[in-house]
């Protein structure tokens, strides 16, 4: 694995997860340390669709234009899943929190109607087409996977994390013992991760 320093980042892109929102604690955590030590960094944090393959459309369009040498990518659960080929295709430096490793396995059990965690009001529907759309964008052995780093809970209640970690050969593995699939003490990795991301 590279030791060196990243090049410093001047793009951020965040994936939320399942079911949640850029209101999400991690997202609006990472908004303010933002504006808090790197306020020229453009950051991105859309609402990505209920559609995998609409999130991962909308994703690519975001970053069509940013420059791939100093673009980073983070992604949680199921937005770790959408980084991880995201990251793939861009080759971007990218940080994942428990990240879902076969969402179009997961997720079956979850076709209909949805909430969103941070907003009960907001109501979507995952469908059955849906499921495939994820197998679609599944991707095999990474092509360079010294450039992600995954930060892992082995208390997770909704992932299992030796699939996680076992996902990620060669990466840069932070795994937790204990904690939670929110990784609700998220601040206390930030610096890792804002290290790891060359930000």
């Amino acid at each position: 694995m590279s030791t060196s320093a990243p090049v410093r980042r001047t793009h951020l892109l965040y994936l939320h997860g399942f079911r949640s929102s850029p209101h999400s604690a991690k997202a609006q955590r990472m908004m303010r340390w933002a504006a808090d030590h790197r306020p020229d960094l453009v950051l991105c944090c859309p609402q990505l669709p209920p559609s995998p393959q609409d999130a991962m459309a909308l994703a690519r369009s975001l970053v069509q234009d940013w420059p791939r040498d100093t673009m980073a990518i983070m992604g949680s659960s199921l937005g770790g899943f959408y980084a991880t080929y995201l990251s793939q295709h861009t080759g971007a430096r990218t940080a994942l929190i428990n990240p879902a490793v076969d969402p179009a396995r997961d997720l079956a059990a979850y076709i209909g109607e949805q909430t969103c965690w941070q907003n009960p009001e907001a109501r979507f529907f995952f469908r059955p087409e849906f499921v495939g759309e994820l197998q679609a964008l599944t991707v095999g052995p990474l092509t360079h996977p010294d450039r992600l780093m995954a930060v892992i809970a082995k208390g997770d209640e909704v992932l299992r994390w030796e699939e996680m970690v076992g996902r990620y050969p060669g990466s840069h593995l932070r795994v937790l013992e204990g904690g939670d699939h929110a990784l609700s003490d998220f601040d206390d990795h930030l610096p890792a991760i804002t290290a790891f991301l060359g930000m």
